[in-house]
This record gives structure tokens, sequence and C-alpha cells, in this order.
């Protein structure tokens, strides 16, 4: 547990006294939490809610400030519970914990009561941390709220501000933060996008969420000490909208918790251990309704949804199946929940993500028959969590507050106190000198109506520095300052970045398409200070960017760093993502020799960046959003902001943290944290298996054994059945032996050490022989010799994979310079590799 500060021995006592308890009622549950805040407000004695102790904040006053003296409520009650007291203000006020880093709950809770002038029910105000708005212009409606929130704190120190509205006051009865299982919320696997488009891209580290509902399906209230992390869960009968629809079931006894997936963190076995299911008491099987729950929702927010599944209806195996809705959307379709956990009655979630901010303020659920099986159509759910997300503003609530202003009477001092508990613990990682000048920045970006949380890229147009501490030393950026671009040009390239023009959402930010002047088109990537990618992605994209030209790599344009702000204008990839040519966009097929062209060129920019400087360069996040198209389809890699120097001559790795994107990531490289130019090879061997199957490396909604591409493809390689799996769109328009050549070479990619993997002038080399094999007929070569493999290429080519300054090429007459490589990716190879595919030539 984080440091505790009270003012007394005697308040020290009793802070020891009440952790003691409440981490022996948490240890009788199975997770300790490091932190464990339960706080009193504005009582001088602590209070006890549902068997946990909650101490007063009178007695750990070190916990709070105010900008003006708080003031102690009390009602004419004797009880102790927490909600007969409260702390109100007349100004902003903070609550400062000391907590570990990680995700946390942090819940609030309200109970109005008028005391002498101060009627609660009236009041206005909003709360926030230094990272995000929880409420704004909130009034407390009806009688004991709890707000709860899931936060992932990344500094020592926890902030919650309290910031009266115009002519108003805040108040607060209970305060708890308390550590949570960073695993409970995790991008590995991501959660799915209702509707099949895809899945959720953005880190979930970086999110905030709030519980909206909590549903406890077919059973009765879970209370916080009845919960392994203090949650409620509620009936859901109050949300079916036809109860004669639904049956409940209850069975808590015969739950497991399969290892590998949900545990009692996850859901108690309360919850689990009963169901709301399809009343099909006639045993009709044309039997055709679904079972559905309506929740009230705050419009324009993105919403969590996280169902919780245990068949504890069904007698055997493969014997239950149903599909999910979402707001009439398909979310998955014929679950079969023993086909995930293997056995009857095992523990399992599946997340989900609503596909944009919705425009109504309802969300429907609804679990109905498949077609698989409907001997007997059924359909369950055992507990069900719809949690907001915060927008892209950082905030929870739909109203205007902006942390660092304020509309109280004592706005000046409000805004300073605001100010420094936002952006203090962010200061430290500010040049000294530049310090006040930072502060006065932020507080002019507060009255601009946004702000910003990083350390500035330059200060007054200067480098701050030639190096940063993300263990990579980069030259000046001042030596590319012939890139920058005024910002100015940017809002007028992109109309002041209008959300017409946002074409995508990275990690690091949003991408808007503009304009220049001069006609010339571009997509403009605009950071957001609430990304984990922040400073270093920035420069190492403009270093390395800058200093490599290939038609094969995306050109950076320029950058712009100006007000804060973090902004790339590359050149425009007019078809977008090779993703998005796969699956989840509904754009058309592409043909097989489109697929080949498009593997083929970006192996010719990820050889050039492994072999065409003084030293090799490793892209370190391969994956097929991050390969662009042009006009002509022709592809072009993207996205270096985790680009890393490959090892010196006499070094065989990078030892580095490990970086890269779930489904992708080399399994050597995650287990060792050793990045060669193999982990590329690895990551691009998936992408290639992507391309022949069109879907998604990881999704979580297939069975056990198809989640993972690779693993799945690999398994049908190796019987030599790969056919079986492959795009429908493809099926008979592939030659035999041009599939076999593309097949092992993604085998060969995807081996598990790196020094069995080839190199990508091999992989390079391979593509184009199967592009050859794919478009012509080879006079006097048999068919087997399709399966030559990618460590059987003849000594030229060995020499050009490795690199070589020069090769000769079979039938030609001169020699091909390593410094025109360039000019030769900008040709088909196929005159390079027309004597290669005869036995002639090879």
């Amino acid at each position: 547990m984080g440091p505790f500060f009270v003012g007394s021995k005697m308040g020290v006592e009793k802070f020891i006294f009440v952790s003691t308890i409440t981490c022996l009622i948490c240890i009788c549950h199975g997770f300790t939490p490091q932190d464990n805040y339960l706080i009193n407000c504005g009582s001088p004695a602590n209070s006890t809610l549902m068997d946990r102790v909650f101490m007063s904040d009178k007695l750990a006053s070190n916990l709070l400030t105010s900008s003006t003296k708080p003031e102690i409520l009390a009602s004419q009650s004797s009880s102790s519970d927490v909600y007969q007291t409260a702390r109100v203000f007349t100004g902003v006020a903070t609550y400062k914990f000391s907590v570990a880093r990680g995700r946390h709950w942090v819940r609030l809770h309200f109970n109005p009561f008028n005391y002498q002038s101060y009627q609660m029910g009236s009041a206005k105000f909003a709360v926030s941390t230094q990272t995000h708005v929880l409420l704004s212009e909130y009034t407390v409606n009806g009688s004991k709220v709890v707000k709860e929130y899931s936060l992932n704190v990344d500094t020592d120190d926890l902030v919650l501000t309290f910031t009266p509205s115009a002519t108003s006051f805040a108040f607060v009865n209970a305060i708890e933060v308390i550590s949570v299982p960073d695993s409970l919320i995790t991008s590995s696997p991501p959660p799915r996008l209702v509707g099949g488009s895809g899945m959720f891209q953005q880190s979930l580290s970086t999110q905030a969420f709030e519980t909206v509902h909590r549903l406890n399906m077919g059973g009765s209230l879970v209370t916080p000490n009845n919960d392994t992390l203090t949650r409620t869960w509620q009936p859901d009968s109050d949300f079916l909208l036809s109860k004669n629809l639904a049956n409940t079931v209850s069975k808590i006894l015969s739950v497991k918790f399969v290892p590998g997936f949900a545990t009692e963190e996850t859901a108690p076995s309360s919850v689990y251990g009963t169901c709301t299911e399809m009343n099909n008491s006639s045993g009709d099987p044309t039997s055709n309704f679904n079972v559905t729950w309506e929740f009230d929702v705050d419009p324009g927010f993105q919403y969590y949804l996280r169902f919780h599944f245990c068949d504890i209806v069904s007698l055997a195996l493969n014997q239950l199946y149903f599909n999910v809705y979402v707001d009439s959307m398909l979310a998955v379709m014929d679950v079969d929940l023993s086909t995930y956990v293997n056995t009857l009655a095992g523990a399992y979630n599946m997340d989900f993500v609503t596909p944009s901010p919705k425009g109504s303020n309802k969300i429907r659920v609804s679990v109905g028959p498949s077609n698989v099986h409907t001997d007997y159509p059924d359909g369950i759910v055992n507990g069900l969590e719809i949690m907001k997300m915060n927008n892209s503003r950082g905030q929870l609530s739909a109203g205007t507050f902006v942390p660092g202003s304020s509309s109280s009477g004592t706005k000046q001092k409000s805004v300073g106190l605001i100010v420094g508990a936002t952006v203090g613990p962010l200061l430290a990682l500010v040049l000294l000198g530049g310090g006040c000048f930072v502060l006065c920045k932020k507080r002019k970006r507060g009255q601009d109506g946004h702000s910003k949380t990083w350390m500035p890229f330059s200060i007054n147009g200067m480098s701050v520095g030639s190096k940063v501490s993300y263990g990579t030393t980069l030259t000046s950026i001042t030596t590319n300052a012939n890139y920058r671009i005024p910002f100015a040009t940017v809002k007028d390239a992109t109309n002041n970045f209008d959300e017409s023009r946002n074409i995508g959402v990275g990690g690091f930010g949003k991408v808007y398409k503009g304009e220049l002047n001069d006609g010339t088109k571009v997509a403009v990537k605009r950071g957001n200070p609430k990304s984990q990618q922040g400073l270093a992605e920035f420069r190492t994209e403009i270093e390395m960017l800058s200093q490599f030209r290939h038609r094969h790599l995306v050109s950076l344009i320029g950058y712009c760093d100006e007000n804060n702000e973090m902004i790339l204008v590359y050149e425009y990839m007019e078809n977008g993502t090779v993703k998005s040519h796969l699956y989840g966009s509904g754009l058309p097929s592409l043909t097989w020799k489109q697929r080949l062209e498009i593997c083929i060129g970006a192996a010719r920019g990820l050889h050039y960046l492994h072999t065409g400087d003084s030293k090799p360069v490793i892209h370190r996040d391969v994956k097929s959003a991050n390969i662009l198209l042009d006009e002509n389809f022709m592809a072009k890699v993207a996205d270096f902001g985790l680009s890393k120097t490959g090892p010196e001559l006499d070094q065989t790795h990078v030892s580095t943290a490990v970086k890269g994107s779930f489904g992708y990531l080399d399994p050597e490289y995650f287990r060792r944290q050793q990045l060669t130019e193999k982990s590329d090879v690895y990551s691009f061997g998936v992408v290639l298996f992507e391309v022949l199957c069109a879907r998604p490396v990881i999704d979580p909604t297939l069975p056990r054994e198809m989640v993972n591409l690779a693993e799945w493809a690999m398994k049908w390689q190796k019987k030599g059945q790969l056919d079986q799996i492959i795009d429908q769109s493809l099926r008979g328009n592939i030659r035999p032996d041009s599939l076999r050549k593309f097949a092992e070479t993604g085998e060969k990619c995807l081996a598990d050490y790196g020094v069995d993997r080839p190199s990508m002038g091999d992989v390079l080399w391979n593509l184009e022989y199967a592009l050859q094999l794919q478009e012509a007929v080879i006079d006097g070569e048999p068919e087997d010799n399709s399966t030559n493999m990618i460590g059987e290429l003849p000594p030229q080519i060995n020499n050009f994979s490795q690199g070589d300054t020069s090769v000769n090429v079979p039938g030609t007459t001169g020699r091909f310079e390593e410094s025109s490589i360039d000019d030769l990716s900008g040709v088909s190879m196929s005159k390079v590799f027309s004597q290669l595919v005869k036995s002639e030539g090879r």
C-alpha cells in the first residue's frame, strides 16, 4: 500500500488497524490490493459500509488541499454510515493519494442532504484527475449514488480535483481508491468491434472507463464484500424487455475456472453460477426469438461490453449454440462455449467495443438461437458489464469542463490550483530552464479549450537536445529543420482538422487527409497527448524517414512541433492500408497477383531497411495496417515510430524492451528481449498468411484452435492442406505451385528461432518466384521444382540478399550497384528473375 500520512501517532495506529482489517478481507477473497484507500469524507470518526471500514479524512488530513476552508457536515443521525456525513467545497479542492502505478478503482459516493444553507441536491461541480475528466457540470440526482471508474495511473500520485461551478459548490461523502489487477482489462487479445468490423486497435491501457451497468444475470445482488474486487453486481430483471421469454438457472457450485481463461477476479462464482436463458419450455425446435435487455447510456461515447458466459445448462459438450447481438448488430455467431474452455461450466468472457460514439441513449443486448443444432434452441448470458470509454479529449462526461479553468468566485486561485494539480507531475520531465515558460503555455492552452500533457518537442523552435533517454541516441533534430512545416499551414491543409477529413486513428493519434497550397495531397498524423506513443516515437519517425528515400517506404513530407503539437505529414496513400482490403471494410477483394505484388513491394521496403544503410534498421511493428497502398496499389511500408537501429557488426542483436503488435510479435524476441532483423521477418510471415487467408491475426470469437492465425495456418501447412483455409475469393485462382512457394516462404518466416528464418532478401526472391510461377507456364520445368526451398538460392542471389555491394544477374551484361537499389525496386523484377525461373538459369 502506498504511503499514507496522518497527523498524529494515534492516527497512524488507527490507520494500521484499518489497513490490517481491509487487507485481511481482501486476502480471504484471493486478491490483495497494493493500494486500498477507503475515505469517509467530512467525518471526525471512522465509519463502516458493508463490513468495510472507511477512515475519516480528518485523521488523514494530509490527503486534502483546498483553496477555501472545507466545512465538515454532519446529519442529526447517530449512524456511523458514510452517507450521513459529507465534505463541502466552495472552491477548488484536491485529494492526493500516493499509489503504485497501474489500474485502480476510483469510487465516488454521493448522498445529497440539506445542511444549513447548503442544499446538496442542487450542487453543480466537476471532478477530474491529472489525465481525465470524470464529471463535469454534475448534479446528483437521487440518493446514494456511487460513480465507479477504472483508471490506469502512470504516476506515483493520483490527484482527484473537485471544481465547483459558478455560484455553486461541490461535495463528496466517501472516496475509494483501490488497486485492481492490470490483467483485468488488457489489449491482449484486443476486444472485437461490434458488427464484425475487426478489432479495437487502440491501447486500452490509456483508456479510462466508467461503470454504467454491471449485472448478475439470473441471480441476486452481489455486494462488494462478496466480490474479489469489491464490485457490486445488480440483478438483471429490471432491464429485461420481455420477462416471459426468459428463465433463470442457478448452479453456483458447478462453476470451473479453467487456467488461461476467466478467473475469480474476472467475476465471482456467484455470477458465473447463475444465468438468464431463453424460455423454450415447450422444447419447440422451431422457436425463434431473442432474449433482450435494454440499458440507458450517455450518447456521444464508445462503450466497452464484457459478456460473462458459463454453460451451466447443458448436459454434454457441443450442445449449446447461440448468437449474441448488440444494438441489432451481430456481435458473435454460433457461440459454443465448450470449444473455448473444453469443459462444461467453464467460466469464459468475451469483450466488445461499440464501433463508434453512440448517438443513441440506449444500448440493447440480445441472445438468440443459432442455426447450428437447432433441436433445442437456447441462449444464455451469466453476467454483463457495460463501461463508458473516455472520448478523444479524455473526458467521461459530456460537459465542457476543461481542467485548468474554473468558474467559481475565486477564479484566479482556482486556475492556479487546477493547473498545478494537472501538470505538476509532468513539469518534472521538462528542462528546469523552460519550466516557467511551459507553465504559462499550459495555462494559455487551458483557456483556449484544449490541453496537452506531454513535454514539448522544441522550445522557441530550438531542439531540446540531441539525445533522449529512450534507449536510442539520435542526431539533433535541428539538422532536419527543412522538414518543419508551420502549424498554420497544417491547419489550412486540413481545414482546421475537420473531422470529416479524419481517415483513421492509430496508436499515435488521428490521421487527416489534407492538401497543401501547391495541390499536394498529404496525410496528417496529429499526435494525441493521451497516447502511450509520444516524444520518442515522434523523433524516431522523423529521424528515420528524413534519412531514407525508397519507393516502397512512405515518404515524410514534414513535421510540426509548434504549440506543443506533434504532427507528422506524409505523402497521401490513396488506397489506405492492406488490412482494409483484406477484411472488415467491405472493399472489393484483391486478386492473387495484386496480393503477390503488394507483398513483394513491402518485402523490398523492409529489405532496404535491413541492408540499405551503414546500420540495419529494424521496423519492429510490421503488420498489414502499416503497409499502405497508393493509387496504383503499390505497397509502401509506414509507421516507423517503434523502429530501432540494428546491431553493430560485431553484435548479434539489440537488447531492448519488447514492443510491437499482438499477433505479429516474434516469440523469440518476446522471450529473450533480443531484437534482430529476423523479428521483422517473423512479423512479415504473419502478414503473408493474413494476405492469403483474409482474416484477423487474432480473433477471440473463433474456436480456440483458430484464434491465432499463425498457429492455425501452420497446422494446415504442415498437413499440406493450406488450400482449405485460404480466402474464398482466391480458390480456383491460384496456381498450386505458386501457392506452394508462397506458403513455404511464410512457413520459413515463422520458424521458432530467428537463425532458422530467411533474410528479407531471401523472402523477396521467393515471392518474386511465386509471382513468376503464377503468371506463366514455365517451359521445360517440372512443377515439382516449385517446391524449391528458401535456402536453395543460387550464390548470386544469396549475395544480393545479404546486401552485397553489387550483384551479378544471370543473363545480363552488367552489374546492379547497391546505390541504385531504389531504381531496381521501381521496375518489374521479372527481368531479373526471368532467367532464374528456368532450369538453365538456376
